[in-house]
């Protein structure tokens, strides 16, 4: 097995543990726990896509990263808003 199994299978985990939790109801989808996991595991497993390469996980992958990052800055966005659009 290549470390880049590892860091794929750490991917896998990443992503189906955040799912896991949120049908646990212990996170909420817009959660920046929830994202976070979800963009983690996307990056994992894009790096084991590198050297063992597939196309269709690979096109998944990136978008699974861009709607974590999606989510990401819409939080982001609200929480500065919510501030009153001032940087701290």
């Amino acid at each position: 097995m290549l470390l880049t199994d590892f860091i794929g299978i750490a991917g896998v985990a990443c992503v189906i543990g955040a799912y896991f939790l949120l049908q646990l109801e212990k996170v909420r989808g817009d959660s920046f726990g929830y994202l976070m996991l979800n963009l983690v595991g996307a990056v994992l497993l894009i790096i084991s896509l590198l050297v063992t390469f597939n196309l269709a996980s690979f096109i998944i992958e990136l978008c699974w990263l861009a709607i974590s990052l999606f989510g990401l800055g819409k939080l982001a966005w609200r929480r500065w808003v919510k501030r009153g659009g001032q940087a701290s």
